[in-house]
């Protein structure tokens, strides 16, 4: 079993993703800031955040440290394909196909990494599997815009390989400060010439930014990503790959909650009954440890 306190913050992590999805969707669906606008602010109220918290630990101003290619890659591939798909994509729907895919991409790494998969972990993978199935069934009722869903499958094999780094970082407060600074300019490029991706998702190309708008990327960059990210960095070594993967498809289930709360997302009788198997899914996987 895990530990509580790895469990709980573990918990407190994954309802910060949740979070992010409806600060980004509602910002977006009220027309309150423009999709590039919200990732240039997200990124750069977590970067200043993390910077003054890791300034305040060290009691000094911290240094430059070399690029980690791949985090750095990853962060700003779900950074920038989480905004954008947005657009046009519900909080809850988006979550799911975000956690759904980086499930499937860490389960596919476990097994090439040479991971011991217990029966209970095939077990749980296959029930919250059956859960995302059941939730993901096309109907007139679920809207689903290619255009969103390519840009969150970007997001998803960018935060799968962020999660996949973050199992070899020492020190995450250290690595995340860095990795958001890092990626600061890419989003601003990605702004510049917002042309292309702008297109694709459906946003218009021009500047777009209401104080609203400013307030709900500050929330999200310096709380829900920020300390999030770091937070998320700190538990990642405690927990083996499948844990990892299992326990974050209950980031939709929190989207789907929250976004009927908040934003007047609709909940169907299946996404309950999704929602209760992906919730008994990741119990029996994160729970048990032998075969």
């Amino acid at each position: 079993m895990l530990p509580q306190r790895v469990f709980l913050l573990t918990t407190l992590a994954l309802l910060a993703f949740a979070a992010n999805s409806l600060l980004n969707r509602g910002a977006l669906q009220y027309e309150l800031i423009g999709p590039g606008e919200f990732a240039v602010l997200r990124v750069a109220f977590g970067a200043l955040t993390l910077f003054m918290l890791l300034a305040w630990r060290n009691k000094r101003l911290p240094r430059r440290q070399p690029i980690a290619f791949k985090g750095v890659v990853g962060l700003a591939a779900y950074i920038v394909g989480f905004s954008y798909a947005y657009v046009n994509l519900d909080a809850g729907l988006g979550a799911l196909i975000l956690f759904g895919t980086v499930q499937v991409v860490m389960f596919i790494a476990a097994a090439y990494a040479g991971e011991r998969l217990s029966i209970y972990r095939w077990l749980g993978a296959l029930i919250a599997s059956l859960g995302l199935l059941v939730l993901f069934w096309p109907d007139k009722n679920v809207s689903l815009p290619l255009s969103g869903l390519i840009l969150m499958l970007l997001a998803a094999f960018g935060w799968a390989l962020y999660s996949l780094e973050g199992r070899r970082v020492n020190d995450p407060l250290l690595a995340t400060t860095w990795n958001f600074i890092y990626v600061l300019p890419i989003t601003l490029l990605v702004l510049l010439t917002e042309g292309g991706v702008g297109e694709a998702s459906g946003a218009g190309a021009s500047l777009h930014i209401t104080t609203n708008g400013v307030l709900l990327a500050l929330v999200s960059g310096s709380v829900m990503s920020g300390l999030g990210y770091a937070l998320w960095y700190w538990v990642l070594p405690k927990l083996d790959v499948t844990t990892g993967a299992l326990a974050q498809l209950l980031v939709p289930v929190f989207a789907l909650v929250l976004g009927a709360l908040f934003l007047q997302e609709t909940v169907s009788l299946r996404a309950a009954m999704a929602t209760a198997l992906i919730v008994g899914g990741v119990a029996v996987g994160s729970l048990f440890k032998r075969a």
